[in-house]
């Protein structure tokens, strides 16, 4: 049986003072759901709504895994992940 593949994405604020990290087998669609405000709880609370890093994964597990290795550390190290690859924090959502 094949397992789809699986993004990590970390969002922000307007003013990017808050930062969530996430999982996802259809980036495109998880986005249309922020956005539109259709995930209930922590991202929907403080408006988090754009997208500045994404990681494409082979497996959803291994997205999983990832997700839970970038939540575990600490604010200034995942600024450093997000800095090392869109250092102007542009909405990459518009690119996808």
């Amino acid at each position: 049986m094949r397992q789809a593949g699986g993004y990590v994405y970390i969002l922000t604020n307007k003013n990017h003072t808050v930062l969530y990290t996430g999982v996802t087998s259809d980036l495109l669609r998880r986005m249309g759901e922020h956005r539109q405000g259709r995930v209930v709880g922590f991202s929907k609370k403080y408006n988090l709504s754009r997208l500045i890093f994404a990681e494409q994964h082979p497996t959803i597990m291994s997205a999983i895994q990832r997700e839970k290795q970038i939540k575990g550390w600490l604010r200034s190290k995942k600024i450093e992940l997000v800095n090392s690859l869109n250092p102007e924090w542009k909405d990459l959502a518009d690119f996808i």
